[in-house]
């Protein structure tokens, strides 16, 4: 099983280059960042966890920033993001990001998809709350025309691109209807998501882990039912916090990946940390 791990990086945090060298050295399989782009102070949307939301939302890099400078200093850590909130950007500049980071980090991108919690957030990039899934799922398509190989022209509900060339292309190579980096959909349990997974993504980016005994077979005959390859179908527990037991439940249950969560912290915590979950790697 592949050990990666997560990251609340902020301006207060250990640094993007100085956490992926230690995770390389250490043997860690990737490095996962959150988006947020700000967090409106007015707000009424709740804290999906509970509580007070803690700092850090509204203190993250951009990730795309902060990966670019993990590529930079690894060779083989993955690099992931989890997750991108596709509907609130520009998709050609987006598809123009994720092609140069995998591109440029010889297909070591893996591109965590979600849609969001945060209302506020989402409405001051103008998008429609209850249309925000259509429309990822419409710039997703986007992006693919121009990763695809040839000129390809797009036309979609929410946005549409000319026959254009577009270069670099994502590293990767096509898998079934999935062009571009190995793409994960973040999100709850349910038929409509599983549908989403089973239509244009690799696998699912479930956060915490809980529930997978019962939700995996029912994503397995969305996956079959769509005509997927069935070993292809990836299921990556997300922001685990990890045991022992855990992670042999994963391991049962078939999951070759799994995402641990590290402190929003300074150097010496985070590396404390990676020292602890070095017996899991």
């Amino acid at each position: 099983m592949r050990i990666s791990t997560t990251i609340f990086l902020t301006d207060e945090t250990i640094s993007p280059t100085l956490l992926a060298r230690e995770l390389e050295q250490r043997g860690f399989a990737g490095l996962y960042l959150p988006e947020h782009t700000h967090i409106p102070v007015e707000r009424t949307s709740p804290y999906p966890a509970g509580g007070e939301l803690p700092p850090e939302y509204g203190r993250t890099l951009d990730p795309f920033v902060a990966l670019g400078q993990a590529a930079a200093v690894t060779t083989g850590l993955g690099l992931g993001t989890g997750i991108t909130l596709v509907a609130q950007h520009d998709p050609i500049d987006l598809a123009k990001q994720i092609a140069t980071l995998d591109h440029l980090s010889g297909g070591r991108f893996t591109l965590g998809v979600g849609f969001g919690w945060n209302v506020e957030e989402a409405a001051d990039h103008g998008v429609d709350w209850r249309t925000r899934r259509e429309l990822g799922r419409d710039r997703l398509a986007l992006m693919r025309a121009l990763w695809s190989p040839e000129p390809t022209a797009y036309e979609g509900d929410f946005g549409s691109v000319r026959a254009s060339y577009a270069y670099p292309k994502p590293a990767q190579k096509p898998r079934g209807p999935v062009v571009g980096p190995r793409t994960l959909i973040g999100g709850a349990a349910g038929p409509k998501l599983f549908s989403h997974i089973s239509e244009y993504a690799d696998g699912w980016l479930p956060i915490g882990g809980r529930g997978l005994t019962e939700s995996m077979p029912v994503l397995r005959s969305a996956w079959a039912e769509a005509g997927r390859d069935p070993e292809a179908l990836q299921v990556v527990p997300y922001a685990v916090l990890p045991s022992s037991g855990k992670l042999a439940h994963y391991a049962d249950l078939g999951i070759e990946e799994v995402v641990l969560q590290l402190p929003p912290a300074g150097e010496a915590e985070v590396l404390r940390v990676l020292d602890d979950y070095a017996k899991y790697v």
